[in-house]
C-alpha cells in the first residue's frame, strides 16, 4: 500500500476564534501552523485567506504572503482554496490560482451548506479547471455529494479534465452527503480508474473516516476547517495535534506517512523547484 498523504486544512472560511481559540488567521499564524503540521506528518496544507479580523478573503496578496511564509518554513505542498466563502464571486475565488501554487481545489458542483447555498455554475467550473491546467496547478476535485462524482466521471470521459485525478470526498456537511462509512464506501466505488482519493470527515466523522481511509488505501484530511475537537467536548490544542493522531494510527497499521516529495510523486506532480 502506498504511503499515506495527510492534508491539514488549517483555517477554512467558517470557523471563528470563539469556536476554536487556537485558529490560525494571519499569514504568520498560518505559516507557523503549517510548519507544526509538517513536523507532525502532513505533506499538504490546505489554506484559506483571512483578514486580521478573521473575515474570509480571497485577496491575492494575502495568499501570496501565506504561500511565501509557508515555503520559508517547510517543504509542504501548499493547496489554495478556490471555494473561498459563501457569497464570493467566481472571479474572487479564482484569484489565488494566478499565483501558480502547486495545488488548488475545485468544487465539482453546487451544494446546500448548512443554511447557505454554495454555488458553482458549470461555466465557472470549466473556467477554473482550464485556468488551473494552463497554469500547471494540480487540481484536487472536491466532491460533497454523489452528483459531483458523476460530474467528475462525465468530464473525464469528455476530455474536459485529464488523469491522473485526485479527488477529495468532503462528507458530513449539513445539506450534502452524510459522514458515514456507507457514504464513503459508495463514493469510493464510483471513482474513475487509477484516481487517488482523500476523505475529509466533518466534525465527529473526521476520526472514523480517517481510520477507514488509512485501511482502504486512501488519504486523509484533518484540521480546524473541518473539526475543532480532539474528542467529544475537548477542543484540539492545534491542527498539528489532529495530524499527529492520524499519523500515529497509520503507523500502527504499518502504513508509513508520506513526505511532501513522496506525496508529489504519488499525485503525479513535478518535484518542487
Amino acid at each position: 500500500m502506498e504511503k499515506l498523504i495527510i492534508t491539514a486544512a488549517l483555517t477554512g472560511a467558517e470557523v471563528t476564534r470563539e469556536q476554536q481559540p487556537n485558529l490560525p488567521i494571519t499569514p504568520d499564524e498560518i505559516a507557523d501552523a503549517a510548519f507544526e503540521c509538517a513536523k507532525a506528518g502532513a505533506s499538504i496544507v490546505h489554506v484559506h485567506g483571512r483578514y486580521d479580523d478573521g473575515t474570509p478573503t480571497q485577496d491575492k496578496e494575502i495568499y501570496r504572503q501565506i504561500i511565501n511564509k509557508v515555503r520559508e518554513r517547510c517543504d509542504v505542498i501548499v493547496q489554495v482554496s478556490t471555494g473561498g466563502a459563501v457569497g464570493m464571486t467566481a472571479q474572487e475565488r479564482l484569484a489565488p490560482v494566478t499565483l501558480k501554487p502547486e495545488m488548488a481545489t475545485l468544487s465539482m458542483g453546487s451544494v446546500n451548506f448548512g443554511n447557505d447555498v454554495f454555488m458553482n455554475h458549470p461555466d465557472d467550473m470549466d473556467i477554473f479547471a482550464t485556468t488551473m491546467k494552463d497554469l500547471g496547478v494540480k487540481i484536487e476535485y472536491e466532491v460533497f455529494d454523489t452528483g459531483m462524482i458523476t460530474t467528475v466521471n462525465r468530464w473525464l470521459k469528455k476530455g474536459l479534465i485529464t488523469a491522473p485525478l485526485h479527488v477529495d470526498f468532503v462528507l458530513g456537511i449539513p445539506g450534502a452527503m452524510a459522514g458515514t462509512p456507507e457514504a464513503l464506501m459508495y463514493m469510493r466505488s464510483q471513482l474513475p480508474a487509477e484516481a487517488s482519493w482523500t476523505v475529509a470527515g466533518i466534525g465527529a466523522a473526521q476520526l472514523p473516516l480517517a481510520t477507514m481511509a488509512i485501511i482502504l488505501g486512501g488519504h486523509v484530511r484533518v484540521g480546524f476547517e473541518d473539526n475543532v475537537y480532539y474528542r467529544k467536548g475537548e477542543l484540539a490544542t492545534s491542527n498539528a495535534q489532529l495530524v499527529e493522531r492520524v499519523a500515529r494510527i497509520s503507523r500502527e497499521h504499518d502504513r508509513a506517512v508520506a513526505t511532501p516529495d513522496e506525496a508529489r510523486k504519488i499525485l503525479g506532480m513535478p518535484a518542487r523547484s
